[in-house]
């Protein structure tokens, strides 16, 4: 049985490049992106983001091309966005939160024909010798300073103007894979959003007026850039944070008061966890959260806490954002009956669970989740099986059980590392945990928990080993539990897993292990030495 969302009218969004051109209507003078307490106004932005334009279109840089940005949380970030969406470019994501030695090696990966960064970068010589390698031409972005720092030593390959952005996945349970998003699937995904959440698509106060947009995520993972995108496209202010510290997200909501704010979960517990008094965030009607599972426990805390909902989404780069989620009236109405649930689908998204044999399944089994919508490919009745495993309840609330690539089999039984995570969350000691599966040569696979513990509190691993007992069958409980100052995450928070692993394999004394991906580079650079 397919679960569609509730009927809406039917509202075209605007283009994105429309949507863009409306800033063109603000004064020079409006404020219009503030980073870590600076304010850049639309002057400034407008007047970097024509000069990238000009000298993008000098190099022949037209509708297609290949624009590989190292994409930090800074102006010259968003005015580079804006000039490669405008002029209908393809705008190809290099992280900045990466080594030099692995963004270089990423940067030549890419194959772009065209490199905006950084000046700091052009001084690390493995970051020259990549750009040479990819024969592209580059310039250096800084302040109101666009500076070509090298020229095409080859011919610009062919790009395809529908394709907005090839964005790498997180990479958190196996090696990234770029991801190219069209710009339909984008306008669908924002529009979605918007009539999910009864927001009108178009706003009637003037550019760059009213509340300010949060970004409080690393642009460069789609949950930053779709705050961003959000917040252009609607032609707000926008408040961005280089990187999130408590510190700088509480000053930044005292100081601007929004209605509404994202944060991942492990932000959402590290408020929880803090000393913010409740007055300070009195203007915040509700977080929006996803990029990783959500415990109900801490949504309950923080609603007594803080009496703001918590709007759990569910999404992933590949869907150009989210699917499904709560709103606040939803929330308001069956969360106690609900929790747990990451809400119900999107507008024009349709969700169904399969068996093992392709059957769907009826409401309330498990098995793996299927999506059908524009925003997830080029045909909006083409189903898509992802990795997830889900079920679906009578009233179409979508409930993620965990993840059909992450399942332990521990001697022929299967374990979910997320439903083990979960029981040792509810140890009181337990500010979060992760589990993972290692070899193993009787049984084939061990589930290993890591966790990290709440301030002033201490636990042995046999305490949380005889908690899980109680909780779990005996198959699930872990066969380690290791408490670690801090879990290995990624830039949006989530934990990564082959990090996990690793951690695993040098805590009990193993030599960590190289992945495919890693195997085969290393055999390449063999090859070329030899």
């Amino acid at each position: 049985m397919a679960h569609a969302a509730p009927s809406l009218q039917k509202v075209t969004m605007t283009s994105i490049q429309e949507a863009l051109g409306r800033l063109w209507r603000a004064d020079d003078d409006a404020r219009m992106l503030q980073c870590d307490g600076q304010w850049a106004t639309w002057g400034q932005v407008r007047a970097l983001t024509e000069q990238i334009n000009r000298e993008l279109s000098a190099v022949g840089c037209g509708p297609g091309g290949r624009v590989a940005v190292v994409l930090g949380n800074r102006m010259e970030s968003v005015a580079a966005l804006i000039a490669i969406f405008r002029a209908e470019r393809t705008l190809v994501t290099i992280s900045p939160l990466q080594p030099a030695e692995r963004l270089s090696a990423d940067l030549v990966a890419s194959s772009a024909d065209y490199v905006l960064a950084p000046q700091h970068l052009w001084s690390e010589q493995v970051f020259a010798d990549a750009v040479a390698e990819l024969g592209a031409d580059a310039f250096s972005v800084d302040g109101g300073e666009v500076v070509a720092r090298a020229a095409a030593t080859r011919e610009p390959r062919d790009g395809n103007p529908g394709i907005a952005i090839e964005m790498l996945t997180s990479g958190t349970t196996g090696p990234a894979k770029r991801v190219p998003l069209g710009r339909k699937q984008l306008e669908v995904s924002l529009s979605a959003a918007l009539r999910h959440n009864n927001r009108p698509q178009v706003r009637d106060k003037p550019p760059l007026a009213g509340a300010v947009g949060m970004v409080t995520l690393p642009i460069v993972h789609i949950g930053g850039l779709w705050s961003l995108l959000q917040a252009l496209v609607a032609a707000r202010p926008i408040v961005m944070l280089e990187r999130f510290s408590l510190a700088g997200w509480h000053s930044a909501i005292k100081e601007h008061k929004p209605i509404l704010v994202g944060l991942p979960p492990p932000a959402i517990r590290e408020v929880l966890n803090s000393d913010i008094p409740r007055e300070d965030l009195a203007s915040v009607r509700a977080i929006n959260t996803g990029t990783a599972p959500v415990d109900p426990e801490m949504v309950d805390a923080f609603v007594e806490r803080y009496g703001i909902p918590i709007l759990i989404t569910y999404g992933a780069t590949e869907f150009a954002g989210a699917v499904a989620g709560w709103t606040l009236k939803d929330f308001n109405a069956s969360w106690t009956e609900k929790r747990g649930s990451v809400g119900r689908p999107f507008p024009g998204v349709r969700l169904q669970v399969i068996g093992e044999d392709g059957t769907v399944l009826p409401p309330g089994q498990s098995g793996r989740l299927q999506v059908a919508s524009a925003q997830v490919g080029n045909s909006a009745e083409r189903w898509v099986t992802t990795s997830d495993l889900a079920h679906i309840d009578e009233d179409g609330y979508l409930y993620i059980d965990g993840r059909a690539d992450d399942v332990i089999v521990r001697g022929g039984f299967k374990v979910a590392p997320e439903a083990v995570a979960d029981a040792l969350r509810t140890h009181p000691a337990v500010a979060d945990a992760a589990v993972a599966g290692v070899d193993d040569a009787r049984l084939g696979q061990l589930p290993l928990a890591a966790v990290e513990v709440r301030n002033g509190a201490h636990v042995s691993e046999e305490e949380l080993r005889a908690h899980c007992r109680l909780l779990l069958t005996p198959y699930e409980v872990p066969a380690r539990v290791f408490v670690v100052d801090e879990l290995p995450r990624g830039a949006a928070l989530k934990v990564d897993r082959r990090r996990l692993v690793a951690t695993f394999q040098k805590l009990r004394g193993e030599r960590p292990r190289e992945d495919a991906h890693a195997r085969a580079k290393s055999a390449e650079k063999l090859g070329r030495e030899s």
